[in-house]
């Protein structure tokens, strides 16, 4: 899950693991102003002092998720002018951040152990991690106690119980999250299950102490199963509109967070690409407050604006979404931007060769990433900036899928939307017109028989894939396989691999590749 952060802000981003620590008690204890602390359950209890101590807030209020606190913090706010209500839509607001604080810092998050090959991979020498970023407990306490003493004085402690799933699913993992910013209230409240409901699920059982977690992996029974862990949707906004994704739009018309998007003088919300004409006598700010109108050479939004809005609201929700049990994976579709030489969509031979194209991935980076200029940059799993172990040893875990008796594993699958022709042009439509991608893969997983083999996997057979209606669509340049590509693609996938995951790279992985390389050298 993506960390929440507040606007105008310099956060303290720093992960702790609390452990069983001994009950703490302050000389003089802050008022609780929302809630009963005696009514938490002794581990609550112990890790709210300890961060209390610690932190010194002047209150502390416990968050109990109702329609009522959610007005009271919206209302805080927008006092305090951290938020505007955008009064052309149903409980919408506005919030604006440091124009240094639009997007996670990759490089400012570290995971914490005592032994580095715990979190992330001994690189080649001279070469520079890329996998995660490693902080002994030391120095992780160094900037603890530089960083956290008294940073909440003056300031309300927010103790936020929280569900990431169905509240009482088994999938789902609960946190308590402490925090000083009523931002980071009022959009956990959309983004996760969160309230009075969480602590009586949780009673004294254990809970993840911080902004982040990654779950121990479940027990198979047959088949994978999945849970959403997010309550809702956390989307960029630049591009959305009724054309290209009508049910976002029509989620996102009431009870939204909105950040770094332009506004209208009438109260509405405004980016680039959103399609909408602009009243007559209707004026647009920028989402730094300067004058704008189109044809101005800065955007309106940041290309990095958001929304956060509740899952609930979308039209076409599955029943299901809720489900404590979660749902069967049927298939998994892993997806990068790549500009040239990568297939629309192509499915992998196996279970083995499918975590291959996982650990192979390669992106263009967005506005979202901290590099500058569009780079293509390795990407495993569309998750390089968030594993939570050394990357070794994930690669180890999704193979050791195969060795569970008498389980069914969903096929892979490796999309690509973003594909160019030499003109600079996208060759595929995009937005809706994925659905018929999505019904090619459906029809693969029935076990249709309509896909032919290539040396990086198997594509659609010609007219397996239902291109009614769209008479500019090359399917031949969307599929084919430059030689010169993909022997560059090999080389550079290796010395990714070999690089960054160096010796703990499971040699499965390895001997994929090496198969993937004969087979492009016979192309």
């Amino acid at each position: 899950m993506n960390g929440v952060r507040p606007p105008f802000s310099k956060e303290r981003h720093l992960k702790e693991d609390m452990g069983d620590s001994v009950p703490v008690r302050w000389a003089h204890a802050p008022r609780v102003i929302h809630g009963d602390l005696s009514k938490l359950s002794g581990r609550v209890q112990e890790f709210v002092e300890h961060g209390t101590r610690l932190c010194q807030p002047d209150s502390i209020h416990i968050c109990d998720g109702t329609e009522k606190e959610n007005g009271k913090i919206l209302n805080l706010l927008e006092s305090d002018g951290v938020i505007k209500s955008l009064t052309k839509y149903e409980n919408c607001w506005l919030a604006k951040t440091d124009p240094k604080d639009v997007a996670r810092v990759e490089s400012r998050t570290v995971i914490v152990t005592e032994n580095q090959r715990d979190t992330v991979p001994i690189p080649a020498a001279g070469v520079k991690g890329q996998l995660g970023n490693w902080m002994n407990p030391k120095t992780f306490q160094e900037a603890v106690d530089d960083r956290f003493p008294g940073c909440m004085k003056g300031r309300t402690m927010y103790v936020i119980p929280y569900s990431m799933g169905p509240i009482s699913s088994p999938l789902s993992k609960i946190g308590i999250q402490l925090t000083d910013s009523a931002y980071v209230v009022a959009s956990m409240r959309i983004m996760t299950r969160m309230g009075t409901a969480v602590l009586r699920t949780l009673g004294d059982g254990e809970f993840v102490k911080c902004l982040h977690s990654v779950g121990r992996p479940l027990p198979l029974e047959g088949c994978l199963r999945a849970i959403n862990p997010e309550n809702g949707f956390f989307g960029v906004a630049p591009g959305t509109s009724t054309r290209t994704n009508p049910n976002a739009m029509h989620t996102i018309q009431r009870n939204t967070i909105f950040t770094n998007v332009a506004e209208t003088s009438e109260g509405g919300v405004y980016w680039e690409g959103i399609d909408q004409m602009i009243p007559a006598g209707v004026t647009i700010s920028t989402w730094q407050g300067k004058p704008w109108q189109p044809g101005d050479k800065q955007p309106a939004a940041h290309p990095n604006s958001r929304f956060c809005a509740p899952a609930r609201q979308c039209p076409i929700m599955d029943p299901d979404w809720e489900s404590p049990k979660g749902v069967p994976i049927d298939a998994i579709i892993f997806g990068g931007r790549r500009p040239a030489g990568v297939p629309l969509v192509y499915e992998a031979f196996n279970w083995r060769h499918g975590v291959f194209v996982g650990s192979a991935m390669r992106s263009e980076s967005t506005a979202a990433a901290e590099h500058k200029g569009k780079v293509i940059m390795h990407d495993p799993f569309a998750m390089r900036p968030f594993f939570g172990y050394n990357f070794g040893r994930y690669l180890e875990h999704w193979l050791s899928m195969e060795e569970r008796k008498g389980v069914r594993l969903p096929k892979i699958f490796h999309v690509n939307w973003f594909r160019k022709d030499a003109a600079g042009n996208f060759l595929w439509p995009g937005f809706g017109e994925n659905s018929r991608v999505l019904d090619w893969v459906f029809r693969r997983v029935d076990g249709e028989d309509s896909a032919k083999e290539t040396p990086i996997g198997y594509i659609p057979k010609d007219g397996a894939l239902d291109l009614t209606g769209l008479t500019k669509v090359n399917h031949q340049e969307l599929f084919s396989l430059p030689k010169e590509f993909w022997e560059q693609e090999v080389r550079e996938v290796r010395q990714y691999l070999t690089e960054q995951v160096n010796e703990d790279l499971p040699k499965e992985v390895m001997k994929e590749l090496e198969a993937l390389e004969n087979r492009v050298k016979k192309m």
